[in-house]
């Protein structure tokens, strides 16, 4: 089960800022930080239920190598964990994907010739990513998928090119992840890595 807190979602892509609120705007009730500079491209897609948010992760596996950074933004219950497993068995990595809240971080070596996964909750890190350092993402990230949950602030200085990934839901409906109720998963790829990229096959 994901900790709960509030997190809020990103902003549009619009003109890049350098001031410490960015002035992208914000997606409807997101946050004033922006991913940061330089090229973005975005895709949104609509899920209706939990096993779709899992096939969802499958196809977004398709898409990614070693050394790729993806922040999940979105709160309990919204189903960040269910598309982590997608993304692991679509990646082929040993071991069950699951919430890594009180552990920090889990890595999932390939079953494959592919990339292992890391996957971390950053969610009881409350600094930036001098926080992070004992577990050397730094070092982990040119050879492994790197997907961190509650990441927003914390690690995007890892890397310029990256994948946000919003999920959000009508609000009332039920916090449980895996029920029955649509969201909307927007990726907004950071960096030239994603203007190459056809975020269009996750439709």
């Amino acid at each position: 089960m994901e900790a709960p807190h509030h997190q809020h979602p990103l902003p549009p892509p619009q003109a890049p800022s350098d001031g410490p609120s960015g002035g992208d705007g914000g997606l409807p009730g997101g946050p004033t930080d922006s991913p940061g500079p330089g090229t973005r491209h975005e895709v949104t897609v609509t899920v209706r239920t939990a096993e779709a948010m899992r096939e969802l992760g499958v196809r977004l596996a398709r898409l990614l190598r070693a050394g790729d950074l993806v922040l999940l933004t979105g709160e309990l219950g919204a189903g960040k964990t269910t598309l982590t497993r997608g993304l692991g068995e679509g990646l082929g990595v040993r071991g069950a994907v699951t919430s890594p809240t009180f552990v920090i971080a889990r890595v999932h070596p390939s079953l494959t010739d592919g990339p292992p996964l890391v996957h971390v909750d950053a969610y009881r890190l409350g600094g930036g990513l001098e926080e992070m350092e004992d577990l050397d993402l730094d070092v982990s990230l040119p050879e492994s998928v790197v997907v961190v949950e509650w990441g927003e602030g914390k690690v995007e200085e890892l890397t310029e090119e990256r994948l946000h990934v919003v999920i959000t839901r009508a609000l009332g409906e039920s916090s449980q992840e895996g029920a029955d109720d649509s969201r909307t998963v927007t990726f907004v790829g950071v960096g030239e890595r994603w203007a190459e990229e056809d975020l269009e096959a996750l439709a």
